[in-house]
Protein backbone atom coordinates (compact mmCIF):
# COMPACT_ATOMS: atom_id res chain seq x y z
CA UNK A 1 0.00 0.00 0.00
CA UNK A 2 1.64 3.93 -0.84
CA UNK A 3 2.49 5.79 2.44
CA UNK A 4 0.32 8.28 2.43
CA UNK A 5 1.32 12.07 3.30
CA UNK A 6 2.03 13.25 6.86
CA UNK A 7 2.03 16.88 7.64
CA UNK A 8 1.99 17.69 11.28
CA UNK A 9 -0.95 19.91 13.10
CA UNK A 10 -0.38 21.97 16.21
CA UNK A 11 -2.85 24.31 18.12
CA UNK A 12 -2.72 27.41 19.71
CA UNK A 13 -4.69 28.89 22.58
CA UNK A 14 -6.41 32.40 22.54
CA UNK A 15 -6.76 32.65 26.32
CA UNK A 16 -8.78 36.05 26.71
CA UNK A 17 -10.03 38.13 29.54
CA UNK A 18 -11.90 41.24 30.11
CA UNK A 19 -10.05 44.06 31.53
CA UNK A 20 -11.57 47.94 32.21
CA UNK A 21 -14.28 46.78 29.68
CA UNK A 22 -11.48 45.59 26.84
CA UNK A 23 -11.13 41.78 25.86
CA UNK A 24 -7.25 40.84 26.44
CA UNK A 25 -4.92 38.17 25.29
CA UNK A 26 -2.60 36.12 27.09
CA UNK A 27 0.98 36.59 25.22
CA UNK A 28 4.35 34.29 25.75
CA UNK A 29 7.36 35.62 24.27
CA UNK A 30 9.04 32.88 23.16
CA UNK A 31 13.13 31.90 23.33
CA UNK A 32 15.32 29.21 22.58
CA UNK A 33 12.96 27.38 20.54
CA UNK A 34 14.82 27.71 16.89
CA UNK A 35 11.55 29.34 15.91
CA UNK A 36 10.07 32.97 15.96
CA UNK A 37 12.28 33.64 19.04
CA UNK A 38 12.13 37.64 20.33
CA UNK A 39 8.16 37.16 18.97
CA UNK A 40 5.41 36.88 20.94
CA UNK A 41 2.84 34.45 20.28
CA UNK A 42 -0.28 33.04 21.88
CA UNK A 43 -0.06 31.79 25.61
CA UNK A 44 0.44 28.06 24.69
CA UNK A 45 0.79 26.39 21.32
CA UNK A 46 2.34 22.51 20.51
CA UNK A 47 2.26 19.96 18.64
CA UNK A 48 -1.06 17.46 18.41
CA UNK A 49 0.71 13.88 19.53
CA UNK A 50 -0.53 10.67 17.74
CA UNK A 51 -3.80 9.57 18.51
CA UNK A 52 -4.51 12.78 20.22
CA UNK A 53 -7.74 15.18 19.56
CA UNK A 54 -6.89 18.66 19.05
CA UNK A 55 -9.14 19.52 21.95
CA UNK A 56 -7.01 17.35 24.21
CA UNK A 57 -3.96 18.45 22.95
CA UNK A 58 -4.90 21.98 23.95
CA UNK A 59 -5.90 21.59 27.30
CA UNK A 60 -2.62 19.61 27.34
CA UNK A 61 -0.54 22.18 26.15
CA UNK A 62 -2.24 24.85 28.71
CA UNK A 63 -1.15 22.59 31.82
CA UNK A 64 2.63 22.15 30.42
CA UNK A 65 3.44 25.70 29.57
CA UNK A 66 1.37 27.59 31.62
CA UNK A 67 0.17 25.63 34.87
CA UNK A 68 -3.33 26.14 34.19
CA UNK A 69 -6.54 23.27 33.62
CA UNK A 70 -8.80 23.99 31.11
CA UNK A 71 -11.67 22.04 30.50
CA UNK A 72 -12.17 20.94 27.10
CA UNK A 73 -15.72 21.46 27.24
CA UNK A 74 -14.59 25.25 27.69
CA UNK A 75 -12.59 25.37 24.47
CA UNK A 76 -14.14 27.12 21.58
CA UNK A 77 -13.18 26.56 18.26
CA UNK A 78 -11.85 29.63 16.95
CA UNK A 79 -10.17 28.70 13.23
CA UNK A 80 -7.68 26.39 11.57
CA UNK A 81 -5.37 27.72 9.11
CA UNK A 82 -3.54 25.48 6.65
CA UNK A 83 0.18 27.04 6.96
CA UNK A 84 2.82 26.36 4.23
CA UNK A 85 5.96 27.59 6.20
CA UNK A 86 8.87 26.89 3.87
CA UNK A 87 7.39 23.93 2.43
CA UNK A 88 6.58 22.33 5.73
CA UNK A 89 2.58 22.14 5.87
CA UNK A 90 0.72 22.80 9.08
CA UNK A 91 -2.66 22.30 10.24
CA UNK A 92 -2.81 24.89 12.51
CA UNK A 93 -6.12 24.68 15.50
CA UNK A 94 -6.79 28.01 17.07
CA UNK A 95 -9.06 27.43 20.61
CA UNK A 96 -10.33 30.18 22.86
CA UNK A 97 -10.59 30.08 26.42
CA UNK A 98 -11.69 32.45 29.29
CA UNK A 99 -12.16 29.71 31.76
CA UNK A 100 -9.74 28.08 33.81
CA UNK A 101 -8.41 27.10 36.73
CA UNK A 102 -5.27 27.92 38.04
CA UNK A 103 -3.26 31.63 37.47
CA UNK A 104 -1.15 30.88 34.10
CA UNK A 105 2.61 31.08 34.81
CA UNK A 106 5.64 30.42 32.82
CA UNK A 107 5.93 26.46 33.23
CA UNK A 108 8.72 26.33 30.73
CA UNK A 109 10.88 29.72 31.42
CA UNK A 110 13.77 27.82 29.17
CA UNK A 111 11.20 28.42 26.66
CA UNK A 112 9.20 31.43 27.52
CA UNK A 113 11.06 34.87 28.57
CA UNK A 114 7.89 36.43 29.37
CA UNK A 115 3.68 36.52 29.80
CA UNK A 116 1.84 39.74 28.92
CA UNK A 117 -1.69 40.24 28.81
CA UNK A 118 -2.52 42.44 25.67
CA UNK A 119 -5.55 44.29 24.46
CA UNK A 120 -6.98 42.72 21.15
CA UNK A 121 -6.59 46.39 19.45
CA UNK A 122 -3.42 47.15 20.77
CA UNK A 123 -0.96 43.93 19.14
CA UNK A 124 2.38 44.66 19.08
CA UNK A 125 3.94 44.22 15.83
CA UNK A 126 6.58 41.26 16.69
CA UNK A 127 3.78 38.26 16.43
CA UNK A 128 3.95 35.09 15.08
CA UNK A 129 3.17 35.65 11.48
CA UNK A 130 0.04 33.61 10.92
CA UNK A 131 -1.16 34.43 14.97
CA UNK A 132 -2.50 37.89 13.51
CA UNK A 133 -4.51 36.08 10.70
CA UNK A 134 -5.85 34.01 13.65
CA UNK A 135 -6.68 37.04 16.11
CA UNK A 136 -8.66 38.48 12.90
CA UNK A 137 -10.51 35.54 11.77
CA UNK A 138 -11.56 35.38 15.81
CA UNK A 139 -12.72 39.09 15.18
CA UNK A 140 -14.37 38.34 12.30
CA UNK A 141 -15.98 34.61 12.31
CA UNK A 142 -13.97 33.34 9.82
CA UNK A 143 -13.08 29.62 10.26
CA UNK A 144 -10.41 28.81 7.78
CA UNK A 145 -7.55 30.69 6.01
CA UNK A 146 -4.68 29.58 4.31
CA UNK A 147 -1.10 31.42 4.63
CA UNK A 148 1.55 30.81 2.86
CA UNK A 149 0.72 29.21 -0.58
Amino acid sequence: MKERFKNPSAVMLLLTRIQNSNEEILFQKRKNTGYCDGFYDLSASGHVDENESMKHAMCREAKEELGITINENDLEFVCLIHKNSEGCIYYNGYFKANKWIGEPHINEPEKNEELKWIPINELPTNIVNDRYIAIDNYKNGIKYSEFGW
